[in-house]
């Protein structure tokens, strides 16, 4: 690589990506994806749910300039944990990690936060899973529950929606694992299409 390809690196919009394990499945076929048009980030680690946005968030963004940021919330947020904030099964002694309405006050100090940046952004919504799916209760009906709470905020600060959860319904049984909210290899890059997609968009 010569300077000037080095130099023409440096100069490619940055884009934040900020989210769980599923953003982190798709990520690196994203980055392969936008190459050459965008440097392509994750935020450190887990994003996990959206209490855990609003404690990491400064951190997150840093002073880079991003020219767009890709974000959300939600499998993290919607799981039944215990008392000690482990994941269970157990509807007597458990709850739902962060409740809706903290959910949804939540993503708005989060958007609120993120519009300082400057950024172009975009929320992803939550991606559905199989009833009885494997790991921490989660309950299938839920995720419309916290994507409708989620879009109204996004609705309020006028922000682009990448609906993942539309898109990966129809071909669930596809592109993901059985019984699990993971996607096969396959279904990440199916998946970094679609966000690339919406990137892209918005870089234009």
């Amino acid at each position: 690589m010569n300077v000037s390809s080095v130099r023409a690196e440096k100069d490619l919009p940055k884009v934040l990506i900020i989210g769980d394990s599923i953003s982190i499945g798709y990520t690196p076929p994203l980055t392969e994806i936008l190459k050459g048009k965008a440097i392509v980030e994750h935020n450190p680690g887990n994003a996990a749910h959206s209490q855990k946005g609003v404690e990491n968030i400064d951190e997150w963004v840093g002073d880079t300039q991003w020219a767009v940021i890709h974000f959300n919330h939600g499998l993290h947020d919607l799981k039944w944990v215990d008392d000690q904030g482990k994941n269970t099964r157990d509807r007597e002694t458990g709850h739902i990690q962060i409740p809706v309405e903290d959910y949804e006050k939540n993503l708005e100090k989060i958007v609120e936060r993120l519009e300082k940046t400057g950024a172009k952004l975009i929320f992803a919504t939550t991606t559905p899973f199989p009833e009885n799916v494997d790991g921490p209760l989660r309950d299938i009906d839920q995720v419309k529950i916290y994507n409708d709470a989620a879009l109204r905020v996004m609705k309020k600060h006028d922000i682009a929606i990448d609906d993942l959860y539309s898109f990966v319904l129809p071909q669930i049984e596809k592109i993901q694992r059985p019984n699990n909210v993971h996607f096969t290899e396959e279904g990440s890059k199916v998946l970094a299409e679609e966000v690339a997609r919406h990137i892209e968009k918005a870089l234009d």
